[in-house]
């Protein structure tokens, strides 16, 4: 695809980035000049130094018929602008970044079409959304749904995890009684895909395909019993904690912790069930007094990383069950899973992971890019001539950095096996790294 990216650094050169690596063509429209010349020296990329409000830039760059116009700068105005004009300009699709939910109310999404902005993106409220689903689901550090009931975990797996210190291939049992397949690893930064031989060590951070309602198995899988998240501590009142509590104050006992007064007062106008309670979350002190040790789940969204990630191991020394770390540096990413924190909230990776859906290769139907790895998850339809039609799953050579991880035949989800046959019109989930995907693709199509 021809995609053109209007960003300030952060999103948007992380998208170019990522997208670079999947092969599309990519263009980045950015004032500073100085950040574009590294990201160009750096990757396969074109750029123009210019304001994207800016027709003749707009031009310059090859709007007109691109197949995909992101403008993710931090100031929404620019990026609405920028969308309406990319479009007069004969942009296939535009999405535009915002800070505002509720622009993303329905009456407002109508009136944006209209306008020309195909679709409006909101990082905060992404994570917002992506913190409740986890707390929802507590075993999980990162969760996503495909259809047909398949769900992907990531979970670390404890020391009495069932597949501690046992390989692959003496799993099946375990695998089929639980209804689960394990498809990839991260162990000490690395993203492994298990062969037959792989031995799983306590620790591992494993991403797991499993079909619905099989919670209780995943708990088993991670070695971890069940517990039921009823009391949770925010610190940070921003835009994501404040979703993140409106969200849950009606299933949930929540406690808000912000620095800001005047913030504090907005909040508690909004908040009607959440204790808001104006104070710096770097004071331990002040998080003990408040009840920190009775909350059975921790989550840390500052401005700082550096107060999320210390904050959130500080919780759990003092035993909380869930911590989760809002932190901005992708770096810090692996880092802070190994030292224990429950889950990493990035905006940049989530931001392009919600983006990611809109730029499916060939018979792919949705996708998910995962935290602390590039590698992908991406849904695929078999077409009628595709190679996979001629032999079972067990005699598909899959390229060496992917896996097959599960199958929704009609309605219905389904887990691998060997013997299995693929129908047309089957969805295949596969994990994989970027630089296979465009052979998987080619094995489905």
């Amino acid at each position: 695809m021809n995609i053109i990216i209007a960003g300030d650094g952060e999103v948007g050169f992380y998208l170019a980035k990522s997208l670079t690596e999947l092969k599309h063509n990519i263009t980045v429209v950015d004032p500073h000049s100085a950040l574009l010349r590294k990201l160009e020296k750096s990757n396969d990329l074109l750029t123009i130094a210019g304001d994207s409000t800016s027709p003749r830039v707009l031009e310059e760059a090859g709007t007109a018929g691109c197949d995909l116009f992101l403008s993710v700068l931090h100031d929404e105005s620019i990026n609405l602008v920028s969308c309406i004009l990319a479009k007069k300009l004969k942009a296939k699709k535009t999405v535009a970044r915002i800070s505002n939910a509720e622009l993303l109310e329905p009456r407002h999404r109508t009136t944006f079409r209209e306008l020309g902005i195909d679709e409006l993106v909101c990082p905060e409220r992404i994570a917002a959304k992506e913190i409740t689903n986890l707390l929802n689901h507590n075993v999980a550090t990162e969760f996503f749904d495909f259809s047909g009931g398949l769900s992907m975990y990531l979970i670390r797996l404890r020391e009495t995890s069932q597949v501690i210190h046992k390989k692959v291939k003496d799993l099946i049992q375990i695998y089929n009684s639980l209804q689960v397949r394990i498809v990839a690893v991260l162990r000490a930064g690395e993203t492994l895909i298990p062969d037959g031989d792989f031995e799983f060590q306590t620790g591992d951070l494993a991403y797991i395909i499993s079909r619905a309602n099989q919670m209780e198995n995943i708990q088993l899988l991670a070695g971890d019993a069940d517990y039921r998240i009823r009391n949770v501590m925010v610190v940070g009142g921003g835009r994501i904690g404040r979703y993140a509590a409106l969200t849950l104050e009606d299933q949930m006992h929540i406690t808000l912790v912000e620095q800001d007064p005047s913030r504090c007062l907005d909040l508690s106008e909004l908040l009607h069930k959440t204790l808001v309670i104006n104070g710096d979350a770097t004071d331990i002190e002040l998080l003990k007094e408040e009840g920190l040790q009775r909350n059975d789940a921790f989550i840390a969204v500052t401005d700082s990383s550096e107060t999320n990630v210390l904050t959130c191991l500080h919780a759990r020394r003092l035993g909380i069950r869930k911590t989760i770390a809002l932190v901005e540096n992708t770096g810090f990413i692996d880092l802070s899973q190994q030292v224990g924190i429950d889950t990493i909230v990035n905006k940049k990776l989530i931001t392009a992971s919600y983006i990611a859906r809109l730029i499916v290769r060939g018979s792919a139907v949705r996708s998910k890019w995962l935290s602390g790895t590039n590698a992908e998850l991406i849904e695929f339809i078999v077409g009628h001539r595709s190679k996979a039609l001629r032999s079972p799953l067990g005699q598909l050579r899959m390229p060496q950095g992917s896996t097959v991880g599960g199958i929704v035949r009609g309605e219905e989800g389904l887990l691998p096996y060997r013997d299995m046959q693929l129908m047309e019109g089957d969805k295949v989930v596969v994990f994989a790294m970027p630089e296979v995907m465009d052979l998987v693709a080619r094995i489905f199509d």
